[in-house]
């Protein structure tokens, strides 16, 4: 199943940058936007999530693009697994305020939000878009299995489907990186002392605690899934590999080779994207630029991985690899090909995707 967003058809019909700019201003200012003209002014989502019947939230953004300060418009929309619309909703946003973040959980979707004044706000999505209420935890609690991260870092937080509540992790700093793995356990590394050591914690409890292998820092990435752990080895502020467990902290190995040109990856920290699947295969690249896949969950041989248009971002959901094709700095016009894909079979094949009607 092959599907086009409206924005990219519209862009594709000849609709000039003169009148996209008027629209995209008419959006941003709108103080009740609705979502379509949202979705159609930002060109491609910000963001994706997958809940477990395959319904897809798609969030989107629409900033102001002259200063980064002042008014601003956001929506999302579910799609169900056959592509059409269920249900949406568009506001009025602040620049100032971070991204709205959603992950895809069994029932449906959880969104969490950090105003620019340090509030926070979460609230849960069934597929069929009804809002269900969420609870903050006033303490930090011990993590399960089945907890899923919410926000990775700044502040670190996780969400328990059981009862619907989200808590900070137990045990693990305010401001962390960090990943949840099968078992409930929580992986991070503690920078605040030399050398740097990566910590496993359950429900609180320290298990492991390694040093980083010198020379290498690390930046704080880090993932979980399928049996595997692995983080970013940095060497004068680049990454340079990565340290990697598959049997639950025992025994470590620094991947330097395994056919990812380390020394070429030169962007900051920041651009790293590093992800394990759910069969412990790891996926490691840069936003805007090239991706590299684990040929097996042994995490020994990688290769590069063929896309349909250059992707700014790239994210996993569950065995479903998503790519994102956007501008990547402020224009009112867009790139080609831009939009969401996806693909089932670990990047041989990518189908575009998006809203039917």
């Amino acid at each position: 199943m092959s599907l086009a967003l409206t924005a990219c058809a519209q862009s594709d019909s000849g609709v000039g940058s003169g009148d996209r700019e008027a629209a995209y201003k008419r959006v941003v200012k709108d103080p009740h936007p609705s979502p379509d003209a949202v979705i159609e002014a930002a060109g491609a989502p910000a963001g994706v999530a997958r809940a477990g019947d395959g319904s897809l939230l798609l969030s989107y953004n629409a900033p102001n693009m002259e200063d980064d300060e002042g008014p601003a418009a956001a929506a999302w929309r579910i799609v169900s697994p056959a592509g059409r619309t269920v249900a949406q909703q568009a506001w009025h946003a602040n620049v100032e305020d971070q991204p709205d973040q959603y992950i895809g959980v069994r029932d449906g979707f959880v969104r969490w939000h950090r105003s620019s004044r340090g509030a926070e706000s979460a609230y849960a999505l069934d597929v069929r878009g009804k809002r269900h209420k969420v609870t903050a935890s006033d303490r930090a609690l011990g993590t399960r299995p089945g907890d899923i991260v919410l926000h990775e870092g700044m502040p670190a937080r996780f969400y328990r489907p059981a009862n619907r509540t989200v808590a900070a992790p137990a045990g693990a700093p305010e401001y962390v990186d960090f990943a949840l793995d099968e078992r409930g356990s929580v992986w991070f590394v503690d920078q605040s002392r030399m050398p740097n050591r990566v910590v496993q914690q359950r429900d609180g409890r320290t298990l492991t605690s390694m040093p980083m292998p010198k020379p290498y820092t690390s930046g704080g990435a880090v993932t979980a899934a399928g049996g595997t752990t692995a983080l970013a080895l940095l060497r004068g502020g680049t990454v340079r590999g990565l340290m990697v467990t598959a049997d639950d902290g025992a025994h470590w190995r620094n991947l330097t080779g395994g056919g990812i040109p380390w020394q070429d990856l030169k962007r900051d920290l920041v651009f790293l994207v590093l992800r394990a699947l759910p069969d412990g295969r790891l996926l490691v690249g840069e936003r805007e630029g090239r991706y590299w896949l684990a040929d097996d969950r042994s995490n020994r041989a990688f290769h590069q991985l063929k896309t349909p248009v250059p992707f700014t971002s790239f994210t996993v959901q569950g065995k479903t690899l998503y790519g994102i094709a956007d501008a990547t700095t402020a224009t009112y016009d867009l790139v080609k090909g831009e939009g969401l894909y996806a693909s089932d079979d670990g990047g041989r094949t990518w189908r575009r995707q998006g809203q039917r009607g």
